[in-house]
């Protein structure tokens, strides 16, 4: 299957959408791939960067994993004397047909953040796009 590849510098608090969608809906996506990493090791960084299936209202740096909108979060920490300490990076397994949304939020030091991610690309067929479009109008409602 395909692969499609998305990267970006993002400042804290943001938000980017990534453009997905399809007039039809039958094709889909799941993540395979994603990384942060922090632009400049000599900057102290607590960010955490968290992908969504609808646009959010708040930035925030909680990970609440019963929220069936989040897709995939990590978090990274750095400090000046160069200690790293690992990015977590955890993502679903879900396919998906829309727009996705990518957030980033600092607590103590919020720096910029890079972003990596990797789609698998597939087609769906009409059942499938249904039940995936389905799922994200469901899903749509009160996004935080």
């Amino acid at each position: 299957m395909p692969i499609k590849s998305f990267k970006g510098l993002m400042a804290d608090n943001t938000q980017e959408r990534l453009n997905l969608h399809h007039n039809d809906g039958k094709v889909g996506y799941r993540i395979v791939k994603f990384q942060i990493m922090t632009p400049d090791a000599d900057t102290n960084t607590e960010s955490t960067i968290k992908i969504y299936k609808v646009e959010q209202t708040t930035v925030t740096d909680q990970i609440d994993f019963s929220d069936n909108h989040l897709l995939a979060a990590a978090i990274m920490g750095v400090t000046t004397d160069r200690t790293i300490y690992p990015g977590v990076v955890i993502f679903d397994n879900e396919i998906f047909n829309q727009d996705i949304f990518v957030t980033v939020k600092g607590e103590s030091f919020t720096p910029n953040m890079n972003y990596y991610i990797e789609l698998e690309q597939m087609p769906l067929a009409l059942d499938e796009a249904t039940v995936a479009t389905l799922k994200d109008i469901r899903n749509s409602g009160d996004p935080t």
